[in-house]
C-alpha cells in the first residue's frame, strides 16, 4: 500500500503574507481548518508543519486566497505606505506579552494544581524571571512558550507540599461536575496532567506538546493516552476530545482567576534580583573574611602533640613530716645557739 504525496504548502513567510492579505486573523484561519490559533501561529513561524486532513484543509485556503490575490482588481490605487511605527520599548514588549499570556495562564496553572493562589503566584515567578532575561527571551521564537513552560514547572514543582501554607486542600469548585472532572485532573501522575492540558486545553500539536514536556513524541503520545483513558473510566461522558476540550475551558474560565498588574510584576522582579544581588555580595564577603581570618590565625609551622603522661611504677610514697622528737628538738635549740655565737664561719652575713 503506497502513502499519497504531502499536499504542497508554501513557504511560512508566504502563508502569513496571503493571510494578512486576505484581511483574516489567526483565529478565523483556524477556525475554517479545525485547529487552534496557537497552532495557526506555529505554521506560520515555521515550527511545525500541518498534517493529515488540516494540512489539506489549509493547503485549499491559501491557494484561494493567492486566486483572490491574483484576479484582484488592477486598476485600483496603490495604498501608501504606512508610517514606520517606533519600536517598543523593553517594557511596553514585556507588557504587552504579559497582557496576552497572563489571564490563561493563571487559568492553566489552576487546572494543574487544583490552587488558585498557587496558580497566580506561579504565573507571576514565570513573568520576573522572564523580566530578568529579557534580552534572551525577547529574542526567543515563542516567548509565550517560554513563560508556559517556565510557569508550569514551578507549579508542579514537588517543593510547594512542605510549604504550611499548602499544606491543606482548597475549597473545590462549586459545581458538582466541575468537581469530578477537577478530582479526576489532579489524580493523574503531573506529566500525564500537563501533557493532557497542552495538547487538549491549550491545543498545541503533539511535537509541540513533547518539545514543551522534554519526552520524545512516543512518550507524550503515550502519556496523552492512559491520561484521556483514565478521564474517560471515571467521566465517560468527556471521551471525546472535543467535548473535553470544552469542559477544561469552562472549568479553567469559572474561577475568575485575575493575575497582577504588568509593573507590579516588573517591580517585583527587580526587588527579587537587588535582594539577591546583596545577598551573593554579603555572602561572598563573609567567606572571604572568613578565609582570611583562617589564614591569619593558623599556625606556620609543625607543633608536634605532648606525649600523655605514663604511669610509673616503684615510686615510695610520699610521707609528711612528722612531730620532732625530744633529742631532734634539743639539737635543734642547740643549733641556732651555736650560729649566733658559735665561729664565723657559721653565722650568715646580710649584704
Amino acid at each position: 500500500m503506497t502513502q499519497s504525496p504531502a499536499t504542497p504548502l508554501p513557504p511560512p513567510e508566504e502563508r502569513r503574507r496571503l493571510r494578512e492579505a486576505g484581511s483574516l486573523t489567526q483565529a478565523q484561519v483556524a477556525e475554517r481548518v479545525g485547529a487552534t490559533r496557537e497552532t495557526v501561529r506555529a505554521w506560520e513561524s515555521g515550527r511545525t508543519n500541518p498534517r493529515g486532513r488540516k494540512r489539506e484543509a489549509y493547503a485549499k485556503l491559501l491557494d484561494s486566497l493567492a486566486e483572490v490575490e491574483v484576479t484582484a482588481p488592477q486598476g485600483e490605487p496603490t495604498p501608501e505606505p504606512e508610517e514606520a511605527v517606533a519600536p517598543l520599548t523593553p517594557a511596553q514588549a514585556f507588557d504587552a506579552l504579559y497582557a496576552f499570556c497572563a489571564p490563561a495562564l493563571v487559568r492553566q496553572s489552576y487546572l494543574l494544581t487544583g490552587r488558585r493562589e498557587l496558580a497566580r503566584e506561579s504565573v507571576e515567578r514565570a513573568f520576573q524571571l522572564a523580566w530578568q532575561r529579557w534580552p534572551e527571551v525577547a529574542v526567543d521564537r515563542d516567548p509565550a512558550g517560554w513563560v508556559r513552560a517556565t510557569a508550569y514547572e514551578y507549579a508542579l514543582s514537588p517543593w510547594h507540599r512542605f510549604r504550611p501554607r499548602f499544606r491543606h486542600p482548597e475549597p473545590p469548585p462549586a459545581d458538582a461536575s466541575d468537581r469530578a472532572l477537577m478530582d479526576v485532573l489532579l489524580k493523574l501522575p503531573p506529566p500525564y496532567r500537563r501533557t493532557l492540558l497542552l495538547y487538549d486545553g491549550v491545543g498545541l500539536d503533539l511535537p509541540e506538546t513533547a518539545a514543551e514536556t522534554e519526552a520524545s513524541t512516543p512518550a507524550a503520545a503515550n502519556r496523552l493516552l492512559h491520561a484521556r483513558e483514565a478521564v474517560a473510566t471515571r467521566l465517560p461522558a468527556l471521551a471525546n476530545p472535543v467535548e473535553l476540550h470544552r469542559r477544561l475551558a469552562e472549568l479553567a474560565s469559572t474561577e475568575r482567576l485575575r493575575a497582577a498588574k504588568p509593573p507590579t510584576v516588573r517591580t517585583g522582579s527587580e526587588r527579587r534580583a537587588r535582594f539577591w544581588t546583596r545577598a551573593a555580595i554579603a555572602f561572598t564577603v563573609a567567606l572571604i573574611g572568613t578565609t582570611a581570618l583562617t589564614v591569619r590565625t593558623a599556625p606556620t609551622h609543625y607543633e608536634p602533640p605532648v606525649a600523655p603522661g605514663a604511669e610509673i611504677q616503684g615510686v615510695p610514697p610520699r610521707v609528711a613530716q612528722g612531730a620532732l622528737s625530744a633529742a631532734e628538738a634539743e639539737l635543734r635549740e642547740k643549733l641556732r645557739g651555736g650560729m649566733t655565737s658559735g665561729p664565723e664561719r657559721l653565722f650568715p652575713l646580710s649584704r
